[in-house]
């Protein structure tokens, strides 16, 4: 099987629905849990690259002295043509160890069920609405010269991005589970019911849509 190298930031934010996913689609994981102390080594040891989201921002070195080290990662996964995709904090990791820019999200956070209008299909992304989960009190707004702009929403315009050929960032979420969501609500003290709920009702929709993403992303990999 190809072999998917997964930096996890955090207990609460793991892979979700992608740890069943994608060993069935013929792509094994395997998580690096820096928070725990584990390594993050200076190259991709896999055929792909997956960073997870967290509760840090793209810039809390102090937080999580982790982080350079996986931005130099995600670098050399560009550099090396790995396959990569970054979720919530991956995607603004991505952004920016790109040359991009990270900053508290001007419209306020986004939180829970949402949808991102996918205007640029391409090996990743169908055209057309996504349900997604959102989670993000932070926002990408600039992306390197090199970046596409593949999806958006109405208070944040960089929700999907391509840099380059085989990296992608995803602001939100595909692999959330109704569980995790109300955990992150709970976790900040926030009305666990009202976020949580509409995720629980909308499982199906959730779950088909982002079971193609990894489907689409699991072939660019395993060819």
């Amino acid at each position: 099987m190809a072999r998917a190298h997964v930096v996890q930031h955090a207990a609460t934010e793991g892979l979700g629905r992608l740890a069943d996913w994608w060993p069935a689609m013929g792509l094994d994981v395997h998580p690096t849990h820096p928070y725990l102390g584990n390594r993050v080594p200076p190259s991709v040891e896999g055929d792909a690259l997956v960073v997870l989201g967290g509760p840090m921002g793209a810039y809390d070195d102090d937080a999580a002295p982790w982080l350079p080290s996986v931005r130099e990662l995600i670098m050399t996964a560009i550099d090396d043509g790995v396959p990569t995709l970054g979720v919530c904090l991956g995607a603004q990791l991505l952004a920016v160890a790109a040359g991009g820019k990270v900053e508290r999200g001007g419209n306020g956070p986004e939180l829970g069920l949402g949808d991102v209008e996918i205007t640029t299909a391409d090996d990743l992304f169908e055209a057309g609405t996504l349900p997604v989960v959102q989670w993000h009190y932070d926002a990408v707004t600039e992306l390197p010269s090199s970046a596409v702009v593949l999806g958006s929403t109405a208070a944040y315009p960089v929700q999907a991005f391509r840099i380059g050929e085989v990296a992608w960032g995803m602001q939100f979420h595909v692999e959330a589970t109704y569980d995790m969501v109300r955990t992150w609500a709970v976790d900040e003290g926030l009305d666990a019911a009202a976020i949580a709920d509409p995720v629980r009702f909308a499982d199906s929709r959730l779950a088909e849509a982002g079971e193609r993403i990894a489907r689409r992303f699991a072939a660019l990999v395993t060819g």
